[in-house]
């Protein structure tokens, strides 16, 4: 694996690369967790590994957090962060395809560039010029710091313009995707998944979403690995880019 760390996209904000030896891939973009407060790029490399192995590159990326950013900042420097891989990827190899994700807080921000298409509209993109998504433990509702920012119950659960799940259905056609929760989530988080899940199907798109309940607790799995020594999420994310082969 060939590592470049601290490139900067934005300015203050940079990105680590990831990159199989071999020089064509397809691309995966990954945003952290943290609820929007905390977290780094950094210490990606259990997944980024099995990734790499699987010629799927990572880039792992940082953005604006609360209490130095406000709604939509975090979602903007994410949106930023794809266009410019997607313009510059080029000088560090041949890439195919393009998918993004993230976990929690960063599973959060994948929805919104999912399902909200002013945000990739805003740096020259559409949604669905992403191969496909991957979901990890992400609030589809209003975000429970987003909630906090507006001054109301961060228990609520709230469905605005600020909620991934307000905007299924105001677009014909979704990327693939992968939605992947654990059964000891955190509160709520399971039962919010599933609406989600289901509501995308009662919009047609059951064809091209998909589901991983994973055992244990919120996003434990992010950073570990199983019995062979390969990273858990970076297998799950090379099944799934698998299946879009």
């Amino acid at each position: 694996m060939i590592t470049y760390q601290d490139i900067e996209y934005k300015q203050n904000l940079c990105l680590d690369l990831y990159l199989p030896k071999k020089g064509e891939f397809d691309l995966f973009v990954y945003f952290h967790g943290g609820g929007l407060v905390s977290g780094s790029k950094n210490n990606v490399e259990v997944f980024a590994k099995t990734l790499a192995k699987n010629n799927i590159a990572t880039a792992s990326v940082e953005y604006r957090m609360y209490p130095n950013a406000k709604f939509p900042d975090f979602i903007k420097d994410c949106a930023y962060s794809i266009r410019w891989l997607k313009d510059n990827i080029k000088h560090y190899g041949k890439c195919n395809r393009i998918f993004v994700g993230g976990s929690s807080a960063g599973g959060y921000l994948s929805m919104m560039l999912c399902f909200d298409e002013k945000y990739l509209k805003e740096v020259r993109m559409l949604p669905t010029d992403i191969a496909g998504y991957i979901h990890d433990a992400g609030q589809p509702t209003a975000h429970f710091n987003v909630l906090k920012e507006f001054g109301k119950d961060s228990r609520r659960l709230i469905v605005d313009e600020t909620a991934p799940i307000y905007f299924v259905g105001l677009q014909e056609k979704y990327s693939p995707m992968l939605f992947i929760v654990s059964d000891n989530d955190m509160f709520a988080r399971y039962e919010q998944t599933m609406l989600m899940v289901k509501t995308l199907e009662h919009f047609g798109h059951k064809d091209n979403v998909y589901l991983q309940v994973l055992h244990g607790a919120h996003c434990e799995h992010t950073y570990k690995v199983d019995e062979n020594g390969e990273g858990i999420l970076g297998n799950i994310i090379n099944d799934f880019i698998s299946k879009l082969n």
